[in-house]
Formats: structure tokens, sequence, C-alpha cells
């Protein structure tokens, strides 16, 4: 019980002005990515239903469904646990498109398939984190003393996300050389200030992580290599070629873990159990996203022959 009081006490250090930061960083990686995506993604994506359905079937349903059971057997602590089904829940995370692209998998359907699960992700990020969270005791305990108000949930998704969509998409569809012409600045500018506000966060809580990042740093890890691992062998296992099994194991590893500190900050006051896994995964992710996308993007190198005379 002491262990417990303990790490739920633990408090990051990111007030107010910092959450505002990090919301409005949200919302222009989302602006950016929506400049580069136009109502014929999402037709392309209808076109192929088996792509839409191993994307959504790997994110949705199979990653948060297999982290409750991983739960199950390796039982962390609750807030822990309550991170991880969270962090499951969110969806995948905008720099998932710069690692597919650089991973040599497909960026279109990359770009795509964020857009579409951010739709999705207004209604499926509170039903998976609700759902799974109230199957699990202790988690459901951590639930029934928060006032998990969908409807604010909803809103606060909705604007992080679902407007940036709207108005990226607009722009694209009026103003397509200008949303061209602004994207080409504004989408990795935005990702280099997201990268930069992650590292700063990180700078600022450097006694909390170096005292307490030995009871995340395992389940991070492997809760992240196993997104990895489950998005790639689920579209392999569907026959998708090479190109979009990789964009789908991206889509699936990669998680919002900014929009998840923002629930964890706006709806459980900062627990301290579940913020300090949601920063760690923020930080993990995009060091283990680049480390893949370098191992995928290299060119195979051409065998020199040596002829014998």
């Amino acid at each position: 019980m002491q262990n417990q009081i303990d790490i739920d006490s633990i408090k990051i250090n990111f007030d107010a002005s910092g959450l505002w930061v990090l919301n409005i960083a949200i919302a222009i990686i989302m602006f950016g990515v929506a400049l580069g995506i136009s109502i014929n993604d999402f037709k392309r994506l209808l076109e192929k239903p088996k792509i839409l359905f191993v994307g959504i079937l790997s994110q949705f349903i199979l990653l948060p469904a297999l982290t409750f059971i991983a739960i199950l057997i390796i039982e962390p602590h609750p807030s822990f646990a309550l991170g991880m089904m969270l962090i499951a829940a969110c969806p995948g995370g905008n720099v998932s498109n710069f690692f597919s692209k650089m991973a040599g998998g497909n960026a279109a359907l990359s770009v795509s398939l964020t857009a579409f699960a951010t739709l999705i992700c207004i209604f499926m990020t509170p039903f998976n984190l609700q759902f799974w969270g109230s199957l699990y005791e202790p988690t459901n305990a951590i639930l029934e003393t928060v006032e998990l108000n969908w409807v604010d949930l909803l809103k606060l998704v909705s604007l992080i996300l679902g407007i940036p969509l709207f108005f990226g998409m607009l722009i694209k569809h009026y103003h397509s050389k200008m949303a061209g012409k602004i994207e080409k600045v504004l989408k990795p500018l935005s990702m280099l200030v997201f990268i930069a506000l992650i590292f700063v966060a990180f700078s600022q809580n450097l006694d909390v992580f170096s005292n307490h990042i030995h009871h995340v740093i395992l389940l991070v890890v492997f809760h992240n290599i196993f997104a990895f691992i489950l998005g790639f062998y689920t579209a392999k296992s569907f026959g998708l070629n090479k190109q979009d099994t990789k964009t789908i194991a991206m889509e699936t590893g990669i998680q919002n873990g900014g929009l998840g500190l923002l629930l964890i900050f706006g709806f459980f006051d900062g627990l301290g159990g579940m913020a300090l896994l949601a920063a760690f995964w923020g930080i993990w992710d995009v060091f283990s996203g680049i480390l893949l996308a370098t191992y995928w993007g290299r060119k195979p190198r051409k065998k020199k022959t040596i002829k014998l005379v």
C-alpha cells in the first residue's frame, strides 16, 4: 500500500501553460498532416477495405485487448496498468507518418490511416479506456474515483485532433497549392517543435525520471516492442505487401503519448503512475521509431562477386 501511495504521489513538472503548449503542438502537427490529406485518400482506403480493416483491427481492437491480457499476466501497479490501457487506446502518433516514409513504408497509406484513426479515436479512445479499464478490478477502482466525463473527453479529442484535421483538409481541397507550400514548412517544423517539447519536459523532470524510471522502463519498452510486432504480424498474416506491413507496424507501435498525457492531466489529475508511464512512452517511442525506421530504411547492399582467374 505504501508503494502505491509513493508512486501515485509522483508529480510530473508540467503546469497549465505547459499543457496548453502541448495542446497547441499536437493540434498544429495534426493540421500539418491534414494539409496533405484529401477526400480521395479516404476513398482509396474504402476501395481497399482489407488494408483499412487490418489497420483498425491491429490498432483499436487487438492492441487494447492484448494489452489487457498482458496486464492480467504481469499484474503491474494499478496506475501503471491504467496508463498502459490508455496508451493502447490512443490513436497512432502523428510522427508515424514521418517514420513510415523513413522506413520505406507506404507514406500515403500512413497519412490516410492517421486521418481515419483520428476520426474514429474520438469515440474509440474513450470506449477502449472505459471498457478494458472496468474489466480489471485494480484499474476499475481508479476509474470509480475519477469523474471520467465522456462528453468532456470527446470535446478534448475533437478539439486537439478533429478540428485541425477538418480545417487542414478544407484548405487542401479548396487551395491545394497553398496547402502544399504550407505543409512543406509546417510539417517538419511542427515535428521538431513537438520532439523538442518532449525533451524540454524531460529535462524539467530529471529528478523524477532518475528516481522512478526503473518502475516503468521495462513496461514501456516491452509494450512498445510488443505493439510493433503485433502490427507487423497482423498485417503479414493478412498477406499485405512489405510496404503496407511496415506502415501498419508503425501505426500500431507509435501511439500518441502526447494525447495520453493531456487526458491524464485533464481527467486523472496527473496521477503519478499514469503520468510517469505516458511521459516515458512519449520519449521512448520517438527513439524506438527512429531506430526501427532507420533499420528498415537501409538500402540493401549489392553483393560483390569475386572472379577467380
